[in-house]
């Protein structure tokens, strides 16, 4: 790595609490000067606007807390199984950017007049939703989960409850809803189960 790219790198490292924290509108150059000691000038010499940056630093939040949230699922046998972990891991493993999930922080921020940055949440939980609907189609051709089982509702359902009871958990302070919610889909999830009776 050239010692551009390792600034460049660094910067973006420095910059995600802020923005995570704070959202695009709510984060200034200013702050991003004052977090990385770098002078306007210095920071656009490795991004071309502020936008520019915030999108490299939403790739980054994005790889960082997906790495962490996936680790170990290939050594996870069954697709119920797979499907807990990835609702275990989610509410055990809080955000590893402050500021908590960038997906959620940048999926609200972007709402409104940042069609760019929307485009890349949108595209982060189409493929959060595409890996969830593979491992229940996966199971659904081992027969482990029932035919009539539909895996873009068991994908939304759990995007949904899972976020939304982190949501209420940052409003309340405290991590009941998100093990609410936790135990209300260890209930859905027993229930995709192909049971003997059924085979």
């Amino acid at each position: 790595m050239t010692k551009g790219e390792t600034t460049r790198q660094k910067i973006i490292e420095q910059a995600a609490p802020l923005f995570n924290r704070h959202g695009y509108a709510g984060c200034s150059m200013q702050d991003i000067m004052a977090a990385t000691g770098l002078e306007k000038g210095g920071l656009y010499r490795h991004f071309s606007s502020k936008e520019d940056l915030a999108q490299q630093v939403f790739r980054y939040s994005l790889s960082r807390v997906t790495d962490v949230r996936w680790e170990g699922i290939g050594e996870v046998e069954g697709a119920v199984e797979k499907l807990r972990f990835v609702v275990r891991r989610f509410v055990q493993m809080q955000s590893i950017i402050p500021g908590g999930c960038p997906v959620m922080n940048t999926a609200i921020d972007a709402d409104d007049g940042n069609p760019a940055l929307r485009k890349l949440v949108q595209k982060a939980v189409e493929e959060w939703k595409d890996k969830i609907s593979r491992i229940v189609m996966a199971g659904i051709e081992r027969g482990e989960v029932r035919a009539d089982v539909e895996p873009r509702i068991i994908a939304n359902s759990m995007i949904a409850a899972l976020e939304g009871a982190l949501m209420i958990s940052r409003l309340e302070g405290d991590r009941t809803a998100v093990h609410d919610a936790e135990a209300m889909l260890d209930r859905v999830l027993d229930d995709l189960r192909l049971h003997s009776d059924q085979t």
